[in-house]
């Protein structure tokens, strides 16, 4: 059989040699089959025919437009799918071992029928000239704070082109949470990139009115840093595919170093930050010399840090509180009101009047839910008590399991005017004096099995009595001479 390469020395050999024999003898074919080859003017591989036919007969002739059907509406069904509906439709017709004839005219149909496949393009990156960040659940790793859960999400930033990445720890995907993590990475990275990529996030894009856009914040934000902000298209995730992988390769990597640590649990947040940070490190340590290149092309940082906040003013309402991103939070009563400037950090609130803070709140999660301190309204609820007892936010004012058994033994002893009377006063000591001694004073009462009363919450806590917590335990010093009796008693019982 001619082969290509044949054919083109035979094409070389014809302006060197005398005779046509003799350039398709050195080529190592006939003069005749040389003729023709040059007549074409094709390649034998060009000439070729393909084979159009088959060698056995095809078993699923009959039932292939049954099959066609199927994928016509359903093109995700698998051919093992439509293979176990024809071995119940014909019972004996088909044999298991030819399952795999089917799968391959499926994956024919496939390719010549088929829907179009999605076409994912490779990017090229310019050192320096993009960054990409996105927000990553990592809760599902299972870290404890002290054996409890700590339900967190991770912002996540990469360079594309050197892969560097570092991250912070949030509790929403807010705007505050995005500013901190960007300005926290680009200030650790040491300079600015030309552009930033993240996904349309609420805290950046206009979900509704004009998705096409950035948010006032955002687009202040990535002005502060002379950055160009991009947005992926919706429900595109793989236009965002850099820190997408990352956001996989990390958590493995976590996981990882958590397994080699021995512990999931960390003493507070900033042992498990400081866990993280040397990770980051530890993966950035072999990236280097892409690194490098970058960091040569930063731009400066500017001079300061934007405030990551949102700063909100509003009148305090006549219970005291005020709601802020729908939440609910009290503050002192005398802003009864008065307006106060709300600043929205990432994780705390701080309330400021006349130029001053007065006040910094834990700033709570999620939608719906209410914080009361009862410092804030106590002096009122003192004179009121008769609001006390269906007050809206009453279980807001238990601070511990303690106060809330005394509330209860209260009712059991006095009418519920008089008990949410005496229970307010020992709220308002611990409120001007110590929440922790009145605590501490109200769990010798249960434990003694007295009476809880204002008065005796007071002396006690006032006369600064000794009281013994329930939850202590008191271990009795070990007689060793009593396992000499053990090991006597042992002999006498051997066998």
């Amino acid at each position: 059989m001619v082969t290509d390469q044949q054919v083109r020395r035979l094409r070389k050999l014809k302006q060197r040699e005398k005779t046509l024999s003799s350039a398709a003898a050195k080529a190592g074919m006939d003069e005749k089959t040389a003729r023709k080859y040059l007549r074409l003017e094709k390649l034998p591989s060009e000439v070729e025919t393909p084979r159009q036919w088959r060698t056995r007969s095809d078993p699923f002739t009959e039932v292939w437009e049954e099959v066609r059907s199927h994928l016509d509406v359903n093109p995700g069904l698998e051919a093992k799918t439509l293979f176990e509906d024809l071995q119940r439709r014909y019972p004996g017709l088909f044999q298991d071992g030819q399952i795999r004839t089917l799968q391959r005219r499926v994956k024919a149909w496939r390719g010549l029928e088929g829907p179009h496949k999605e076409v994912f393009f490779e990017q090229v990156y310019q050192p320096g000239k993009l960054c990409e960040s996105d927000f990553t659940h990592v809760s599902s790793l299972g870290v404890t704070i002290q054996g409890q859960l700590f339900e967190h999400l991770l912002y996540h930033f990469v360079l594309p082109y050197s892969n560097w990445e570092t991250g912070t720890v949030c509790f929403s995907e807010s705007f505050e949470s995005l500013s901190e993590g960007l300005q926290n990475a680009l200030w650790e990275l040491g300079g600015v990139v030309e552009e930033h990529r993240t996904d349309r996030l609420s805290a950046a894009v206009h979900q509704e009115i004009h998705p096409e856009r950035f948010t006032q914040r955002y687009k202040a934000l990535l002005n502060h840093y002379g950055l160009k902000g991009q947005r992926i298209q919706a429900c595109q995730p793989n236009e965002n595919g850099d820190v997408e992988q990352r956001h996989h390769r990390f958590k493995v990597a976590l996981d990882q170093a958590l397994m080699l640590r021995g512990s999931r649990d960390f003493v507070d947040r900033d042992e498990y930050s400081a866990f993280l940070q040397k990770l980051f490190s530890q993966l950035n340590a072999g990236r280097q010399s892409r690194f490098l290149e970058e960091a040569v092309r930063f731009r400066r940082l500017p001079k300061s840090w934007l405030e990551a906040c949102k700063r909100v003013e509003m009148r305090v309402r006549q219970g005291s509180t005020i709601r802020v991103d729908n939440n609910t939070y009290s503050v002192d009563s005398r802003l009864i009101g008065e307006k106060v400037q709300v600043r929205v950090f990432a994780e705390q609130l701080e309330v400021w009047y006349a130029q001053r803070q007065v006040d910094t709140l834990p700033r709570l999660r999620g939608e719906g839910k209410h914080r009361i301190q009862y410092r804030h309204i106590i002096d009122w609820l003192v004179r009121k008590p008769g609001a006390f007892d269906n007050y809206r936010y009453r279980d807001d004012l238990f601070p511990t399991s303690r106060f809330r058994i005394a509330y209860d033994a209260l009712n059991q002893s006095f009418s519920p005017a008089r008990a949410s009377k005496e229970y307010l006063l020992i709220l308002q000591l611990a409120a001007y004096g110590s929440e922790a001694g009145v605590d501490s004073a109200l769990g010798y009462l249960i434990l003694q099995g007295e009476p809880v009363t204002s008065e005796r919450v007071e002396y006690i806590f006032l006369t600064g009595q000794d009281v013994s917590q329930p939850t202590d335990v008191a271990i009795p010093d070990v007689d060793l001479e009593a396992y000499d009796c053990l090991l006597e008693g042992e002999e006498v019982m051997a066998w």
